[in-house]
């Protein structure tokens, strides 16, 4: 017998939140000021950061260092900070519908927690560029979970957050394979990628289904009879 969802944790860059290349802008940025990745050549650096998208900033960085830690610490420093003044420069937009489809989530009586790689300072700034502070129930950062993705920490500590019954009353949603390996690791009742932000299908494979966007999240889930059938026509 399927469990119902409790708990929706939805990744931020690439999932709920549009990225367009803010990221690997934020990265070179933050490479040129402190000079974390001139230890490979350029095209290698940037596929590193590419293929470990929602990874743990400060975990990306201490790879890219060989494994210095000072030099990770300030080179994510500097990415936050460059994040941080990209959105400032640019503004910051939904993936088109995602907080309609949140709405509807919490309207059906489930919980909803954003989490990312990046510092609180950097979500936080983004979640407030959003008005999305009352939309959500949590967010969270590796730091206030232990460890980021692929590590199970970040779902286990919004399940342990939100009260959640159990594991297999979470659903995780992402759009890198670091996304749904976490959720895998966690135990969640169902993982989905989505195809709006990092990787592809292929990359996405291990999820239970892998979706346009987090707009196709309610009807998977009520394909799946795994919430009231009600929840689809409350969301586009």
């Amino acid at each position: 017998m399927m469990t119902a969802i409790e708990l929706v944790v939805l990744d931020m860059a690439g999932t709920t939140v549009r990225d367009d290349g803010v990221v690997e802008q934020a990265f070179q940025r933050a490479a040129e000021r402190t000079g974390v990745a001139d230890r490979m050549p350029w095209p290698d650096a940037l596929q590193y950061v590419r293929d470990t998208m929602g990874m743990s900033k400060i975990d990306v960085f201490t790879h890219l260092a060989g494994g210095d830690v000072a030099a990770a610490a300030a080179a994510t420093a500097a990415f936050e900070g460059a994040y941080s003044d990209i959105i400032a420069e640019q503004g910051a937009l939904e993936i088109p519908g995602a907080a309609e489809a949140i709405a509807g989530l919490r309207d059906a009586g489930l919980k909803v927690a954003l989490t990312t790689g990046f510092a609180p300072v950097t979500r936080d700034a983004l979640i407030d560029a959003l008005g999305w502070r009352d939309l959500i129930d949590l967010a969270l950062s590796p730091v206030d979970a232990g460890r980021g993705r692929p590590a199970p920490d970040l779902v286990l500590t919004a399940l342990l957050r939100t009260g959640t019954s159990s594991v297999r009353a979470v659903a995780v949603v992402g759009d890198t394979s670091s996304d749904v390996e976490s959720g895998r690791r966690a135990g969640a009742g169902f993982v989905a990628g989505v195809l709006s932000g990092a990787h592809d299908r292929d990359a996405l494979a291990g999820a239970d289904a892998v979706l346009d966007d987090v707009t196709s999240l309610p009807a998977a889930l009520v394909e799946r009879n795994l919430v009231a059938r009600a929840l689809v026509a409350r969301t586009p």
